[in-house]
This record gives C-alpha cells, sequence and structure tokens, in this order.
C-alpha cells in the first residue's frame, strides 16, 4: 500500500496550543515525573530507542498471516499480507504503548495508519499475534481494515490536540495532532493563554486535577475521556467543558460488563471505578495515582490503608477502624498471593493478549453468586482448581454487609438482559434510588427501555445528565413523559439535548413552536455527534436511522450501503437495509442482502429469522421453515425464532412438530398470551377440538384481557 501522492497523519499545532517543551521551562519537576509516564510514550516516532521489539526475529508467525521482520539501518521494517492478499514492505513509522506490549504503525491510503497485527510482549520479550482467527484480507477486523485503523480506533487516547480529520464523502484523512503521546494539554488544555500571561507576569492559572472529596467526580470525568467506553460528539476536545458535552459513556451494557458490573469487554476503568463506593465518598483518581507519573503514590498495601487501618482517615470518618492488612481480615498469610488488597477487591482481566488491567469497582468477592450471574470472582484467580463452591464454602462464615447494594441489583439486571418483563418494578426502584452510583441507575433505565417499560419521570428529571440522556434515549423504546422529553430540548448537557430530541422524533412526537428551535438545534447536534464518527459503521447506521425518521429513504439506503462497505460483517446495517428494501416493495433485494450476509456472519440467527419472515411473508412457507430452523440452531434460546419456527410448521400442517416447540413454548413462557392463542389454534385446525375446548377455560383465566382467546372458546360453540 504505498502512499503515493497522499500524506501521512503528521504534527501541526492547532491554536491555542505550546509545545511540551515549554511547558517544562517552568514546570521542571512535574515534566520530568511525566517523562516516565505511559502517557508519555503513548506513541513515539519509531527509533532504535524507542522499539522494543526484536526485529531481527526473522518472520513471525505461521501461513498467510505470518509477518516477516528486519532492520535496516535506523529504520525497522515489516512485510505482511495487505487488503489485497499481497505482501508488501512497510516502513514502521510510530510504536503504539510501551508496556506491557508495544505496537507498531505503517502508513496505508487515505492518510490512514494502521496497526501490525504482532506486537511485542515486552516483559518476556517475545511476539505474539492479535490477530481474528478468521480475518481475512478485506476484513474489518484484518490489520489493513478499519478496526485496525489508528486514526480512528487510537489516535485520540494516544496524542494530544488531535484532529481526525475525517472526510466522509471520501473516506480519507487528514489528521494533525499537537503533540504525540498524552501531553500536558491532553488534560489542562490549550497552554498558549497561559504561556502569555506568564510572560507578561500575570497569572492565569491553567485547569488543576482536584483531588479533595467532593471534586473526585469531575476529576474522574477528566480521565474518563480515555478511560472508559464511550462514544464522541465533537470534533476536538474540550478539556475545561462537562463530559457529557464531548462524551457519551457507555454504561453497563451485556458484552462490556458482566451482570455485576465486574469488567468483561474492554472498558478501561472509569465506568468500574464510578460504581464503587470509594468513589461515591469522593476518592479521585489521585489520592491513589500520581497524576504526572501514574505511577501508585504508594506501594503495596499501603496505597489502602491510608484511609483502611486502625487509624483511620478524617476525610471518611464512617470508615471501620480495624487491622486491615492482616490475615484475620484478608485470610491469607501476610507476603503470598491474596495478602495484597487488591488481590480480592480488584481482580484482573486481561486484553490485547498480555495487558491484565484490574477492575477498579473495589468490591468485596462473592464467590457464592458466580454460578448464579455467570461472573467470574476474585477467588477463582488464585484457586481456579478448587471451584467455585470451594470458594463460596470457604467465606461462608464471614458476614457481608447488610443489603449489600454492590451486588443486589446483579440478578435483575441478569434477567432484564435475557428479555424478562416482570423485572420492571425492581429496575424501576433501582433507577429512583437516589443512594445508588448513578451508573448503576443509568444501566437500569437503560434496561426498562429496552424491555418497552415505563421510563420514571424523576430519571429524565435527575440532576445527574447521566441518568438524563440514557432516561431521554430509553422514552424512544418504552413510554415516558412527552413533556419532560420538550423540557429537555434545553439541558445544559448536550448530550441530554441530543437523546431528547432523537427520542421526540423517533415517537413522531410534535413539538410546541416555542421548542422548534431548541429542537432543530439539538437534532442537528445529534447528526453532528454522529457525523464526528463517520468512520465507524455504526454512526453510519445512526444515520441511516436518523434519515429514515426523517423520511430521507434514499439517503438513509446510502448510509447503510457505506456501513457495509466499510464493514461487511456489521449485522446490523443489513437487517435494517433489508428491512427498508422490503418496506420499499423490493422484496428480492432484501432477500439478497440478507443471503449475503450469511456466510460473512459469526452468528446467523438474527438474519436467518429475518429471513424466514421475509419468505414467510411471501407465502414460501417451506422456505421459510428451513431459515427459522436455521435460526434455532443457532440460538436455541431465542425464543422469537422459536415461536416463529412453530407458526411455520403450523402453516406446514406439521402439526405434531409445531406442539412440541409451543408446547416447550408455554412451559418458558407461561405469560405469554399469542403463545397460549397459537397453541389453541394448532388444536383446531389439527382436529383436535376436544383439547382445545378443555384448555381454554384455564387459558382464559390465566389471560383475561385476551380477546382472541374468547373468540375461539365461543366458536367452538362453548357458552
Amino acid at each position: 500500500m504505498a502512499l503515493g501522492a497522499e500524506a501521512a497523519p503528521s504534527a501541526g499545532t492547532p491554536p491555542g496550543y505550546v509545545s511540551e517543551r515549554v511547558c517544562g521551562e517552568c514546570h521542571a519537576g512535574v515534566t520530568r515525573a511525566w517523562q516516565t509516564s505511559h502517557h508519555a510514550s503513548a506513541m513515539q516516532t519509531a527509533t532504535r530507542r524507542t522499539v522494543t521489539g526484536d526485529f531481527s526475529a526473522g518472520t513471525v508467525g505461521d501461513g498467510a498471516d505470518s509477518v516477516r521482520l528486519a532492520q535496516q539501518g535506523d529504520a525497522f521494517y515489516a512485510w505482511a499480507r495487505d487488503a489485497d492478499g499481497q505482501r508488501r514492505k512497510h516502513r514502521i513509522l510510530y510504536t503504539l504503548g510501551v508496556s506491557p506490549l508495544q505496537q507498531y504503525l505503517v502508513a496505508a491510503p487515505g492518510g490512514r495508519l494502521q496497526t501490525l497485527t504482532i506486537a511485542w510482549d515486552v516483559r518476556q520479550r517475545r511476539w505474539f499475534s492479535l490477530a481474528e482467527p478468521d480475518a481475512q484480507p478485506g476484513d474489518a477486523m484484518h490489520w489493513s481494515g478499519r478496526y485496525r485503523n489508528w486514526n480512528l480506533m487510537c489516535a485520540e487516547c494516544h496524542t494530544t490536540g488531535l484532529r481526525k480529520g475525517y472526510d466522509g464523502a471520501t473516506d480519507r484523512y487528514t489528521t494533525r495532532w499537537d503533540a504525540l503521546g498524552v501531553g500536558c494539554q491532553a488534560c489542562h488544555g490549550p497552554g498558549q493563554a497561559h504561556v502569555n500571561a506568564a510572560h507578561r507576569g500575570n497569572k492565569v492559572p491553567m485547569p488543576v486535577l482536584q483531588t479533595a472529596q467532593g471534586h473526585a467526580e469531575g476529576q474522574v470525568d477528566l480521565c474518563a475521556r480515555c478511560h472508559t467506553v464511550r462514544s464522541r460528539l465533537v470534533e476536538a476536545d474540550r478539556p475545561n467543558h462537562p463530559l457529557l458535552d464531548q462524551f457519551r459513556p457507555e454504561v453497563l451494557r451485556e458484552g462490556l460488563y458482566f451482570p455485576d458490573g465486574q469488567q468483561q469487554g474492554e472498558v478501561f476503568e472509569a465506568g468500574s471505578f464510578k460504581q464503587s463506593r470509594m468513589f461515591a465518598a469522593g476518592v479521585g483518581c489521585t489520592d491513589c495515582h500520581d497524576p504526572h507519573s501514574g505511577k501508585l503514590k504508594r506501594e503495596g498495601n499501603a496505597t489502602c490503608t491510608l484511609c483502611h487501618s486502625a487509624a483511620g482517615n478524617p476525610r471518611f470518618p464512617t470508615l471501620a477502624l480495624k487491622r486491615y492488612d492482616d490475615a484475620s481480615h484478608h485470610q491469607h498469610q501476610p507476603g503470598t498471593p491474596g495478602s495484597d488488597c487488591v488481590d480480592c477487591h480488584m481482580p484482573t482481566r486481561t486484553y490485547m493478549g498480555v495487558h491484565a488491567r484490574r477492575d477498579h469497582a473495589i468490591r468485596i468477592p462473592r464467590p457464592d453468586l458466580s454460578d448464579e450471574l455467570g461472573a467470574p470472582n476474585a477467588c477463582d484467580q488464585c484457586h481456579a482448581g478448587r471451584g467455585k463452591r470451594w470458594a463460596a464454602n470457604a467465606l461462608a462464615g464471614r458476614p457481608l454487609p447488610p443489603a449489600d447494594t454492590q451486588y443486589d441489583f446483579a440478578g435483575t439486571f441478569l434477567r432484564a438482559r435475557q428479555g424478562d418483563v416482570a423485572t420492571t418494578g425492581d429496575l424501576t426502584r433501582i433507577v429512583t434510588d437516589r443512594t445508588r452510583p448513578t451508573i448503576i441507575r443509568a444501566t437500569a433505565v437503560d434496561l426498562l427501555g429496552s424491555l418497552g417499560a415505563d421510563i420514571p419521570e424523576a430519571a429524565l428529571r435527575d440532576a445527574d445528565p447521566l441518568l438524563r440522556s440514557y432516561a431521554a434515549a430509553a422514552v424512544a423504546a418504552g413510554h415516558g413523559s412527552k413533556e419532560a422529553l420538550i423540557d429537555l430540548l434545553n439541558d445544559p448537557v448536550r448530550a441530554v439535548r441530543m437523546a431528547a430530541a432523537r427520542s421526540l422524533l423517533t415517537l413522531g412526537q410534535s413539538v410546541p413552536s416555542g421548542h422548534a428551535l431548541a429542537y432543530a438545534v439539538a437534532l442537528d447536534e445529534y447528526k453532528q455527534a454522529q457525523s464526528v464518527m463517520a468512520d465507524f459503521p455504526s454512526a453510519r447506521l445512526n444515520l441511516a436511522l436518523l434519515a429514515r425518521d426523517q423520511g430521507a429513504v434514499d439517503t438513509a439506503i446510502d448510509h447503510l450501503q457505506s456501513a457495509l462497505r466499510m464493514d461487511s460483517r456489521f449485522e446490523a446495517a443489513r437487517l435494517e437495509l433489508a428491512r427498508q428494501q422490503a418496506a420499499l416493495g423490493d422484496a428480492t433485494q432484501a432477500e439478497t442482502t440478507l443471503r449475503e450476509g450469511l456466510p460473512l456472519t459469526r452468528k446467523p440467527a438474527e438474519l436467518q429469522l429475518a429471513l424466514g419472515t421475509l419468505l414467510s411473508k411471501a407465502g414460501r412457507f417451506a422456505e421459510a421453515e428451513r431459515a427459522f430452523a436455521a435460526a434455532v440452531r443457532a440460538n436455541p434460546a431465542a425464543a422469537r425464532a422459536r415461536y416463529s419456527h412453530a407458526l411455520v410448521l403450523l402453516r406446514l400442517s406439521r402439526w405434531t412438530e409445531a406442539g412440541t416447540e409451543l408446547q416447550a413454548l408455554r412451559a418458558a413462557f407461561p405469560d405469554n398470551a399469542d403463545v397460549a392463542y397459537a397453541l389453541v389454534v394448532l388444536w383446531i385446525q389439527s382436529g383436535q377440538t376436544a383439547t382445545a375446548r378443555a384448555a381454554l377455560p384455564e387459558l382464559m383465566h390465566a389471560h383475561p384481557d385476551d380477546q382472541r382467546l374468547r373468540r375461539l372458546w365461543m366458536q367452538l360453540g362453548a357458552p
């Protein structure tokens, strides 16, 4: 992939920024501390000094995914298969990270930098692969593909003063940065005004990370700009603005977090820490970490015993005063694994192959809940051979805090993720409980929306913008106060305004003339936020859904097709494209769209379900049955696929098979009136009228509001 005339990303100081060297002229001490940090080395020009990998290793890896390495003078090179499958020579331009692993960046067309699939394990001094097992050249997950693109995936957290410069029309970048690595101005903001004032002998303070109680939230939000999973809302960072004016952080969603809030996906630290009692008490990042070196301020358990000790800490007068760093508390011999506070209260999970990251929710381990929740526990990390039950029994005699709110939501979240509508009451109680961490309350309101439930108005008017934004978004899927949504169009926080406007559009809700301008502005903010991330396929999907709801179907289809060109495996975009094609009356093209996705997807259940639905509507019941059966095989727990399969079996007069499936669904979902109705229809159509007549009274009693069952009762001649 030769660059030709295209320029690779490069330095270019934006307005208001100064050279990092200028900061060091007055702030030498903190600069020296920063120079030892991982932040300072987050991205560097590839030189003999900065490259830690062994480029004399020759060929690394096997077969088609192997990479040949070489150093020629002061330059480093790699030969790897490109997007077209051809092996080419690439010069290593930059390093990414410094420990425990280091990755390497090469230039690609369109102003891109790409991360090679191989990475260097700094501690073990070996090469290892980060390749997806089935990522072929041309795939989005191949090293040359979109999800290995530095401009999109890495740049904003590995540079200072970044301007991504993405052009959605051409799918190209003109990326510039003020400095490589995370420098002073990444946290403190542009420094030119501060420097100018200093030269005039005036004092213009730079923003300082607050560490005193009551200021933890602002400090953690500042770090969360990189140390959490979030969506970007604006092109350039605004260090002194609220987090939700710039980003929308993710809550405890499936795939990112286990039901009890433990880290699962690569979520970094802030989302975990915001669940902790320490955060609620006013503890911030710099209470434990030096803000410039990033290192812990104290070694080992001394970090924790500054507060958790027999002497206590006057900042936290409610802490129990006792010896925590003692075998009587941690039940391990001092100096052995398990005796460090973090071993039990901050278990690790490994990302990027070798990077073990600690969960910052800082909880009491609960191995007794592991089986129920399908979540890990700290005990298993050291005692894996003994099993969860052994660990649960070992802790059985230890008292747990009453009404342990660090875990009591977990079972509700698990059932809600599985679609259990009976959880709505518990979810509502969690949402309205102001004593709980906001991230947990926001997760509960998000789950209420997914279940189509009522969204408490109190959540829409809550003091915390995270909860307001998720509540506003949830109203579109559930039910809630339209008046409160309209009020939120003038919310001071961008993420809230956007969510309110987007929900009002989805609901087709008319907006009073006095709010029309605010509505238009908030919708434009939403569109701009998606455009900022339009190099991400999911943002193209969001733009498509926005265009669809605004009646611009052709624009919507263009965005969906762009999303699939970016990532042919992007199932949500493929499903939506097929839906829109079918809605336009082009069932043939919709079928083609779905069938083209089947060989590509790793999880075919949803595509097969959509295909079966499309074929069933066309009266092609035998083909539909095969698609529904494939959906059930791909995901046997998918109730909707099983129900659709049963209905088409009924259509095909395959009574025994349909009856078996419907009876199983009835047992699993006794509250579902649709299943009960389909079962009675099956009995009637298959000539089992006596069975239908005998079962109907009980079914009508179980579903008193279902008029379909009553009509069948009358059809059978019952009084």
